[in-house]
């Protein structure tokens, strides 16, 4: 295992580190901005800052997701530090326990033991989707996080920049990274579809998991070169 110097002393190995604390200063960056918005429901813009924090919180999961494989860094507790961090920001969730149920996806896909799959239509399979993940105790710790942050914050801007682009998000991450790959039968042993080559499409739709056969047959794969894998 490299340690943190011998990493700062060959930049090329702390590639994904760098990825990693983009998206993590990107989300905080326009979430501080937002926040602090006095806006007017007529501007357009507040509608696409909405789909861009959308965005931001799916590249905060991806981001941990990376991290469950080991491919933000080969120090194990930078690696982590960075799964623990982005799940939590998310919206509360923990690092370990994801890091447990997405295993048990690479392990056990399309059967009962796959927390992400569900043998229903669109809205059933994305409930038990959400019951798999979602816990009480995650529960209480953003409602008390709402609550605090309401002191300071516009209510009507942690509604609409906090709450409401992490609940699209699920949406973004559930569809495109789960759903489309998965949904019906399939001719290899990982029980799952590709989108056509379209990086730019495959980008904007769920950070290249889009690519989604090529990450279950590389799973060591970070996203930012997940692109590369497909022929």
């Amino acid at each position: 295992m490299l340690t943190i110097e011998s990493q700062l002393k060959n930049p090329q190995s702390f590639k994904g580190v760098y990825f990693a604390l983009a998206i993590l200063l990107c989300w905080f960056t326009s979430l501080f901005l937002l926040l602090t918005w006095r806006f007017e429901w007529t501007n357009p813009l507040v509608y696409l800052m909405i789909f861009v924090q959308m965005h931001l919180y799916t590249g905060l999961f991806i981001t941990a997701h990376d991290s469950m494989h080991g491919t933000i860094s080969s120090n194990r507790k930078l690696n982590n530090f960075f799964g623990y961090v982005s799940v939590f920001l998310y919206a509360g969730f923990f690092y370990n326990k994801l890091y447990d149920k997405h295993h048990n996806h690479h392990s056990h896909v399309h059967t009962e033991k796959d927390p992400d799959y569900a043998p229903h239509g669109f809205w059933r399979w994305y409930l038990s989707f959400m019951l798999n993940y979602v816990t009480v105790i995650q529960l209480i710790i953003m409602a008390v996080a709402f609550n605090v942050l309401k002191i300071w914050i516009d209510e009507k801007n942690l509604l609409i920049f906090w709450v409401l682009p992490s609940l699209l998000s699920t949406f973004q991450l559930f569809y495109f990274g789960t759903y489309v790959p998965h949904k019906g039968e399939h001719d290899n042993e990982y029980h799952a579809s590709t989108l056509n080559k379209n990086h730019f499409i495959a980008f904007i739709t769920c950070y290249f998991f889009g690519y989604h056969l090529e990450h279950h047959q590389k799973p060591a794969t970070p996203w930012w070169q997940l692109y590369k894998t497909k022929a």
